[in-house]
């Protein structure tokens, strides 16, 4: 099957489970049609070593260490597929399927307060609920390769994205697009070693990071994850998407109070931290965390987490770790209450390596401009320069209000990245795209990241003429203009006077 056929399966199953939605808001819906997507991977990878367990006369099919061996959830009787679709049409299907969740958790302490039991609400029309487990049942989606269990990712991942799009702004808070992970995730390459994301949502870093490593012939036991998320239902939905990978995801915990407040991992030194923390969040505890460890550039302001983010995460760094962060781009050139002093106390400790300004558009959540930093604890070359990469007129509009990058654009920005980076006679300043600044430059900036500063405009044609020198022209000759309109102005008015027209 190529990827058109799964892109078109995928749009066409999602599709067809909204139809049956009816009145009830995608928000809620997701945790109908994701769970029951999950439940049935789980239930297709139990199945297949139960059969195989049952040819073996050693075996013990209903063993539940066998299952533990293999890293697969162990399925209770009642909580299995087959038996599941043989009652859909039964008016107690709700509370059938909530009792199949909540034996699945006690059977598996790693899913433990993490499935959803909302099958049996009352707004929920169990004639459609039926139907559902029926198109669910009929795309025969069974997991006896290792293709088919990717095809399960990738619906539970394409659904994840479609209900982020459904729900708007609420949808960004636990959804962050796959191009600006993947172009994060391929620029930092985290091969082997712990991987941290303190704003975690639906493990969307994670699970790209994983991809990484098995399309470079890794093991996924190499990486070791990492997270924290404040909101319980977006946990929920990360547990889920990290188990379908078959990612170990114990230490993706949840608390109300978030990474500020109660951090999860207070001594974790991750070797990647790959983040897209909320924007702006403002009311984020400062009040509470006065003289914390983790300002060591800088108390962050009360009214703007942008800083305390960056910090936090560079408190979680290991010394030769890097990591990547999506903020606002206010957080390149605010002065305001001391966001400036840090900025350049980061800069003057050679923390931030890389800036990427994004296009508009990007995020279902948001229309502001946004930015990646990249910051690495040990630059081993270029420690005294910044690369810039203005990347804002690239992507393709995906429909009518988003944009999304294609592989080509996250390759051109990811080599431009590595080729700097290794130093390499490949890496050239491109005039609009890619500058490599020294600290010095920056330094006469202000310490204003914003890469536009930087790498000027591409059509820009060189004149000689100093940039000064064009914007005093320009000045004045619009002064002279503007002087001129007032001049006709009031001739206009005396004429119209004359006639007996009054203004």
């Amino acid at each position: 099957m190529n990827d058109n056929k799964n892109l078109n399966f995928e749009t066409q199953l999602f599709k067809a489970a909204d139809k049956l939605r009816k009145n009830i808001d995608a928000a809620e819906y997701k945790n109908v049609v994701l769970g029951l997507i999950f439940l049935k991977y789980i239930s297709e990878s139990f199945q297949e070593l139960y059969d195989k367990l049952a040819q073996d006369e050693f075996s013990d099919p209903e063993d539940r260490d066998e299952y533990k061996a293999e890293n697969i959830f162990f399925v209770p009787e009642q909580a299995r597929w087959r038996n599941l679709q043989a009652k859909a049409k039964l008016p107690t299907i709700g509370q059938e399927l909530d009792g199949a969740m909540e034996s699945i958790e006690k059977e598996n302490s790693e899913l433990r307060n993490v499935l959803p039991k909302v099958f049996g609400k009352p707004n929920l029309d169990k004639t459609s609920l039926g139907q559902l487990i029926d198109l669910i049942s009929n795309t025969e989606l069974k997991a006896t390769s290792e293709n088919s269990k990717d095809l399960f990712g990738r619906v539970y991942e394409y659904f994840l994205g479609e209900f982020a799009n459904a729900e708007g702004k609420k949808g960004g808070q636990f959804y962050t697009p796959k191009s600006i992970v993947k172009l994060m995730v391929e620029m930092i390459e985290p091969y082997k070693g712990k991987v941290y994301d303190p704003a975690c949502g639906s493990g969307g870093m994670f699970v790209m990071s994983e991809k990484f490593v098995l399309g470079h012939q890794g093991s996924i036991k190499d990486i070791n994850i990492y997270g924290q998320e404040s909101n319980q239902t977006t946990w929920k939905l990360s547990k889920m998407n990290l188990a379908i990978r078959n990612l170990y995801s114990k230490e993706v915990v949840w608390n109300t109070e978030g990474s500020f407040l109660k951090d999860a991992h207070p001594d974790l030194k991750a070797d990647f931290v790959l983040a897209n923390p909320p924007f702006n969040q403002s009311d984020w505890g400062q009040e509470y965390l006065q003289e914390d460890a983790r300002w060591k550039y800088g108390l962050p302001p009360a009214g703007n987490a942008n800083f305390a983010w960056i910090q936090h995460m560079l408190y979680h760094l290991a010394p030769h770790g890097i990591m990547a962060t999506v903020l606002a781009n206010g957080s390149l050139s605010s002065n305001t209450s001391g966001e400036g002093e840090i900025r350049k106390n980061l800069i003057q400790n050679y923390l931030v390596e890389c800036i990427v300004a994004l296009p508009k558009q990007l995020f279902y959540n948001t229309g502001i401009p946004a930015c990646i930093w990249f910051l690495r604890k040990e630059k081993q070359s270029k420690s005294k320069e910044i690369l810039f990469i203005d990347s804002s007129e690239m992507g393709f509009m995906k429909d009518r209000v988003h944009r999304e990058f294609v592989d080509e654009d996250i390759n051109k920005i990811s080599e431009t990245y590595h080729n700097w980076r290794k130093n390499s006679e490949k890496y050239k300043d491109i005039k609009g795209f890619c500058k490599s600044a020294r600290q010095g430059e920056v330094e006469k900036n202000g310490f204003v990241l914003t890469p536009g500063r930087y790498v000027g405009i591409v059509d820009a044609i060189d004149d000689g003429i100093l940039f000064e020198e064009k914007m005093e022209k320009l000045t004045t000759t619009l002064k002279e203009q503007m002087d001129k309109e007032k001049e006709m102005n009031e001739e206009i008015k005396k004429q119209l006077e004359k006639i007996g027209f009054k203004i």
